[in-house]
């Protein structure tokens, strides 16, 4: 079923309708390129003008821009669109998504030894191994390794391709997008006369419930305790998270962000694309940290922190970079002229 009507819409996930519950749309789609059998959104004030010049036959809005949406736009008001907007994916794709069928793909390998819920699913040269367990609807898709003693929670979903290494957890409703690496050995060497002695990885990977993993991103599995993911953390594509960190509920990491050892971020933290994180310091819940910034040193206030360099055309730049450099300097030969001064 690819079309609804407001009506529908309206009955499963409230807001006020503005027009005609019988209209039917088709798609969920941008504003700018909407037709009449499109629904779309707008979240803030500053997409006013788009919202009046729209072709959608409705759209989802707040109170405030009710009044400028064109006429014959039916509309659904609600106090956040944006969330409104998610929702209705959500939605959206359980009406449109067949669901899998449960069973065992005669190419997939399962050992003797482990537990396959019969509600579960394993798909095609999938390997799940001895006392592994999977749970009500997990899904292990294709080409994907569950390793020993591994367990998938209920209604988790390994996309394609994903390895879970050998006893890691993954709790309920999670979803592991191509490419993922659970538990793979951390980076442990030991120097030893110019040499590295390799520390081998005891612990492992516990994630919890209704986390979100994007393509590539890797996990490392702990040296001697467990590397943590807690509940409803969204890591984006292309992460490395080494081994025994510890990130705490509902934090937001975007792409190719990378956390060194046994550093631990707390609850309903956000990190921008690109940012660093150094090893074994800590960061406190509601730490929001800017795209590109190198984080050194722990941040134990909650707030905003920024620390990249600004762009600049590059002889400029060398020579504010160079002037960065004696910026110490300069401070003392400051102070030396002010005390002589005064």
């Amino acid at each position: 079923m690819t079309a609804a009507s407001l009506g529908d819409i309206v009955a499963a996930l409230g807001g006020e309708l503005r027009g005609d519950p019988a209209r039917v749309v088709e798609r969920i789609g941008p504003l700018d390129s909407a037709d009449a059998a499109t629904i779309g959104f707008v979240a803030q004030p500053r997409y006013r003008e788009l919202l009046g010049r729209t072709g959608a036959g409705a759209v989802i809005v707040a109170p405030a821009l009710a009044d400028a949406a064109p006429s014959g736009c039916a509309l659904v008001v609600t106090p956040d669109p944006y969330l409104y907007y998610a929702r209705l994916t959500q939605w959206w794709a359980a009406r449109t998504r067949a669901p899998a069928a449960a069973g065992v793909h005669p190419s997939a390998v399962v050992e003797a030894g482990a537990a396959v819920h019969p509600a579960a699913r394993v798909e095609a040269f999938a390997f799940v191994g001895d006392g592994a367990a999977l749970g009500e609807g997990a899904v292990v898709g294709v080409h994907s390794h569950v390793g020993r003693g591994a367990v998938i929670g209920t209604r988790t979903r390994l996309v394609a391709r994903v390895h879970v290494g050998d006893g890691c957890r993954l709790g309920a409703r999670c979803v592991v997008h191509p490419g993922v690496v659970i538990g793979a050995d951390g980076f442990g060497f030991a120097p030893h006369e110019g040499r590295w002695e390799k520390i081998e990885q005891l612990g492992a990977v516990r994630i919890g419930d209704d986390v979100e993993i994007g393509a590539n991103t890797c996990i490392d599995r702990g040296a001697l305790d467990d590397t943590v993911i807690d509940d409803g953390v969204k890591l984006d594509n292309l992460i490395q998270v080494a081994h025994n960190v510890r990130i705490g509920a509902h934090t937001a990491i975007a792409a190719c962000v990378g956390i060194a050892g046994s550093t631990r971020i707390g609850a309903r933290c956000t990190i921008a694309g690109a940012a660093m994180i150094a090893g074994h310091i800590e960061i406190a819940d509601d730490v929001h940290v800017s795209g590109g910034t190198v984080v050194m040193a722990s941040l134990r206030t909650p707030g905003r922190y920024t620390g990249v360099f600004p762009l600049d055309d590059h002889a400029a730049w060398e020579k504010n970079a160079a002037t960065l450099r004696q910026l110490h300097r300069l401070r003392e030969r400051l102070r030396a002229l002010e005390k002589k001064i005064g």
